[in-house]
Formats: structure tokens, C-alpha cells, sequence
């Protein structure tokens, strides 16, 4: 990377934050495959956040005596400048609101992104159990910094949500249940010559988690009883900067969501007539529950979703992208017990030694319809997240170590995720109504997470013309109501999410809102190019631009 007498340009910037901020979080470390990482966890405890902070603040400062530099006006400087320059300013928002010590989340926490790292730790050596055996050790530190950041949260009078913290207690409950737990089921596949030592480390683990557990249970969650679920206009304009990339119009935003809701709507009652003449969508949906095409057994489930993915690349590469051979490796596995309800996808190590994952959460389930699968794991998987991610990693000699690894944008992401699936169905891999009733049936989810929200943490109105309590405002008991009207999902699923939208204001609006700026971005470079627009090679060259907030996106989508 070249380098001026006067100092690091913006790339050279944004990959010295990557290093300073592993040795302060390992858990981003062994995401990268630095095995350096594993033994370790992060300070979670208000000092760690605020040399998190302190990070940044340096960062931003050194960024800006690069971007006065001759050669900062060029492209791949002025992309990763601007990046870094709004993903820092949106954390730093974020943290300097003191939302670190009110996060409780059933979904993303401290207390999730410990046990979720040691799915993708290093295991194939004894030396690799070594530190996971260390890692172990530290987990009940980690969890004690966690509390004491959500102790400082309770004497500053910032509460996490009620809900979410009667969820996260029922989590760890079943990662401590029956006295092995979690932690100690993961250390029973370690190696005898140090099987003492895991199951110690092990068992420690498991003592902290049912620490944590009992203090959130017995002290936390009563004093925040009566405390809001919801966070208001301004806490969640910020949030919707720090997920979204962007200063979002909230009512323009929540407008949007509605006319989805309705194009939806019509479209899903057309392919529902299809498979159940005269039924209405999710009458049509509860007929494939019972009758439709199944997967039965998680294990064949797996493999399925393997040779789904499997067969999507084959399909694509060479038609509509150009997928080097690392891409073209992706793993599905089963959620560990306790996740939440969504599949979700891990990407792969820097050298790619570690393969981009999706997961997938069976909620005690052992038979799984196959309209709910296919456009989840086009969406998770190929050409959705992965496609995406993995690219990141494969192109990163030609972006900045942190664009390709730690600076994304979870609209970018998601968007990109949601248009995955809108190409499956343009390019005919949809092909019988009861697929793309399931496809039309998440998008419809997206739709509704907007509606919902936007709806219910800012409290509006529902329209006239919505066929669900039109004129009342929204409350998270409506928003449950509404949301299991429209989704074919289960209850307990439909309960997750909303805990989920609970907790993480405004990142689940990113799906359809970032769709819609990839959208955009695509007729735009179509318009200008015309009969010369070439559909793979803008595929290829938006993946390889590395991430961006909404702001940037439409615009740099454009030129391509």
C-alpha cells in the first residue's frame, strides 16, 4: 500500500484501527483468524468501552492529516476514508449516549458474542484446546465487566428493556440447565490429555453464566420494572445512523414500509390462489405446514441446505458472478441450543481456513418446511451474505483490511441479502408458487419490520387505510399482534423477533430500506449504461467496492 513522506494515507489509517482494536477485542481477532485471539475475551466493564472509545477518537484524528494528502482524492483512499470516517463518528454517537450500559439484547450482547466465538475457535490442534481451555478461564471475567457496565446503567438510570431481559435470563437459564451446560458440552469434545483442564475452565464458565443469570434475574429485572421497552425519536435516529449508515427520514421511512406492505400483500394473495384456490395468503402458508414439500430430521436438514447452496453456485458462477474458488466453499450447520430464532450466517477467516457458515436455529423443531428455507438460505447464503462477505475478504489486497473484515454496515449487509433473494426470483430459481409464496412471505416479514419498528419505538399512528387498527398508535403488544398476523411463522418466533426489534432499534429496517438503495443503485447504472450494461460484471464490481452506508451507496452503485 503506498505511503507519502508526509504520512499514512486513509487505507494505511483504517488498517492500523484494525490492529490497535484486535488487541483490545480478541473476539474480532479470532473472526479474522488470528489465532493470537483465542485465549482471550474482551474487557466488557465501562473502562473497555471507553478505551474502545479512545480507539476511535484517535482514529478519526489521524484520518483526517490523511485525508489532506496527496493521493487521499483517489478512489479506494476516498471510499475507505468516508467509510471510516461515519462508522467510528456512529459508534462514538452510540457509546457517548452510554447505550453500552444498557445493552440487552436476546440477540446481540456481551454475553451472546462470548458464547458464539467459541463456534468459530480454532479446535483442531491440542494446541488450539489450549486456548480454548484459556478462553474459557476468562469468560467469567468478561461476564463480570458486563455486569458492571449494567450496573453503572442502573445507578445512572439507564435501564435495558424489561423484555429483553426476562428473554436473555431464559437464554442463559438453558445454557446452564440440568448442570452441564453449554460451555461444558463444548469442552467435551476436547482432547483426554487435557480434559481436567477444560472441564475445570469449563465448569467455571458455567458457574459465571449462572451468576450473571441469577443477577439479572433477582436484581436487575426488578429495577427496571415499569421501565420502557421502546426508546423514543432520538435514541432510535441514532441507532438508525449507527445500523443504517445514513440520517434516515423516519416518516418517509415508515411510509415506505407501508406501501411494501401493500404491493406485498396483493402479490402473495395471487400465489396463494395458486396452491389453495379462494385461500388467503397465510391460510395458504398453514395448508404447506401440513401439506407442503418437508425436510424431516435436522441432520438431513443440514445436508439439504448444503446442496442448496451447493447448487447455487454452481448455477451462478460464470452466468451472473465470477466467484473465485474460495467463494465457492460455504458449510452449513445447526445453531447451537439457546440462539435466537434466526438463521444467521459467520463469514470466513482472513486466509479463509476457516469457510464462510450458515446456521441454523431448529428450535427443538425436527421437520422444516421447504417454502420457509429456500429464500432464507439464498438470503444467508448463496448469493446472499456470503457471496458478499466472502468477496470482501477475497478483494481486501484492493480495499483496506478494514473494509473487508470489521467495517461493515448492517443495511448494506442486509439489503444486499434481501436483493439476493429478489434475484432468485427474477432469475427463475422460484419456479412453483409454493417456493415463491415462502419468498414473498419473508419479504413481507421485512416489509413489516419497518412498519412495526419505526411504528412502535416512536409510537405513530397506524394509517387509515391499514386493515389493522387504523388511527390507533403503535405499542410492542400491537406490533406482536400485527407482525404474527402477517408471517407465517411460529409464535415463539414471532415473540423472538420482536424482542429482538425491542432491543436492537432499527437494524431490522435495514433489510427492506437497504433492498431499496441496491435497487436504485442498479436502475441507475442501467439507465446510464443502457444496451451496454453487463448484470454479472455490475454484480462483481458492486460486491468488490467493499461496504458502505446508505448514504454512499445509491451514489458509488450508480456509477458502476
Amino acid at each position: 500500500m503506498p505511503e507519502t513522506s508526509n504520512g499514512a494515507l486513509p487505507r494505511q489509517v483504517a488498517d492500523a484501527h484494525v490492529d490497535a482494536l484486535i488487541a483490545l477485542d480478541p473476539i474480532t481477532g479470532t473472526y479474522l483468524g488470528v489465532r493470537e485471539s483465542s485465549p482471550r475475551l474482551p474487557d466488557f466493564s465501562p473502562a473497555g468501552q471507553e478505551a474502545l472509545a479512545d480507539l476511535s477518537r484517535a482514529t478519526l484524528s489521524r484520518l483526517a492529516d490523511a485525508e489532506r494528502l496527496p493521493g487521499a482524492e483517489r478512489d479506494v483512499e476516498r471510499r475507505c476514508g468516508r467509510l471510516l470516517r461515519e462508522r467510528l463518528t456512529a459508534q462514538l454517537a452510540v457509546h457517548e449516549a452510554e447505550e453500552g450500559l444498557r445493552s440487552v439484547s436476546n440477540l446481540s450482547s456481551p454475553v451472546h458474542s462470548v458464547r458464539k466465538i467459541f463456534t468459530v475457535t480454532p479446535t483442531e490442534t491440542e494446541e488450539d484446546w489450549s486456548a480454548v481451555a484459556a478462553r474459557l478461564r476468562a469468560v467469567p471475567g468478561a461476564l463480570a465487566g458486563y455486569r458492571e457496565s449494567l450496573a453503572l446503567g442502573l445507578d445512572r438510570k439507564l435501564p435495558g428493556g424489561p423484555r429483553a431481559t426476562r428473554t436473555v435470563v431464559g437464554q442463559l437459564t438453558e445454557w446452564v440447565d440440568e448442570g452441564r451446560g453449554w460451555f461444558q458440552e463444548f469442552a467435551a469434545a476436547g482432547p483426554d490429555p487435557l480434559r481436567r483442564e477444560l472441564d475445570d475452565a469449563a465448569a467455571k464458565a458455567t458457574a459465571a453464566v449462572a451468576g450473571l443469570r441469577d443477577w439479572m434475574r433477582d436484581v436487575y429485572a426488578p429495577a427496571i420494572e415499569g421501565a420502557p421497552d421502546t426508546v423514543g425519536r432520538e435514541r432510535y435516529a441514532r441507532w438508525a445512523r449507527y445500523f443504517n449508515g445514513t440520517d434516515l427520514d423516519l416518516d418517509e421511512a415508515y411510509a415506505y414500509g407501508w406501501s411494501e406492505y401493500h404491493r406485498l400483500l396483493a402479490e402473495m394473495k395471487t400465489e396463494a390462489g395458486k396452491i389453495l384456490p379462494g385461500a388467503g395468503p397465510w391460510e395458504a402458508l398453514a395448508h404447506l405446514d401440513a401439506h407442503g414439500s418437508h425436510i424431516e430430521g435436522v441432520e438431513e436438514t443440514r445436508l439439504w441446505l448444503q446442496k442448496l447452496m451447493d447448487e447455487a453456485i454452481e448455477a451462478l458462477d460464470g452466468t451472473h458472478f465470477e466467484l473465485a474458488a474460495p467463494l465457492r466453499v460455504v458449510e452449513s450447520r445447526i445453531a447451537p441450543a439457546g440462539s435466537a430464532a434466526a438463521p444467521y450466517y459467520t463469514g470466513p477467516s482472513e486466509d479463509f481456513s476457516r469457510p464462510g457458515r450458515t446456521w441454523l436455529p431448529t428450535m427443538g423443531a425436527t421437520r422444516f418446511p421447504v417454502y420457509d428455507l429456500v429464500s432464507t438460505w439464498y438470503h444467508e447464503g448463496v448469493p446472499g451474505h456470503h457471496l458478499q462477505i466472502a468477496q470482501w475478504v477475497h478483494v481486501a489486497d484492493r480495499l483496506s483490511r478494514y473494509q473487508a473484515t470489521i467495517g461493515k454496515v448492517s443495511a448494506n449487509l442486509e439489503g444486499w441479502a434481501l436483493y439476493a433473494e429478489r434475484l432468485m426470483d427474477e432469475l427463475g430459481f422460484l419456479p412453483d408458487p409454493e417456493r415463491r409464496l415462502g419468498c414473498l412471505d419473508a419479504q413481507m416479514m421485512r416489509a413489516c419490520r419497518v412498519v412495526v419498528d419505526i411504528g412502535m419505538h416512536l409510537e405513530l399512528r397506524i394509517p387509515a387505510d391499514s386493515p389493522f387498527h387504523p388511527g390507533e398508535r403503535w405499542t410492542p403488544e400491537l406490533a406482536q399482534d400485527f407482525f404474527g398476523r402477517h408471517s407465517s411463522r411460529p409464535a415463539a418466533f414471532v415473540e423472538s423477533e420482536l424482542t429482538r426489534y425491542l432491543s436492537l432499534p432499527a437494524q431490522a429496517i435495514g433489510y427492506k430500506l437497504g433492498e431499496r438503495a441496491w435497487l436504485r443503485g442498479r436502475e441507475n447504472a442501467r439507465a446510464a449504461r443502457g444496451a451496454s450494461f453487463d448484470l454479472k460484471a455490475w454484480h462483481m464490481a458492486a460486491l468488490s467496492q467493499g461496504p458502505l452506508g446508505l448514504d454512499d451507496l445509491v451514489d458509488e452503485l450508480s456509477r458502476l
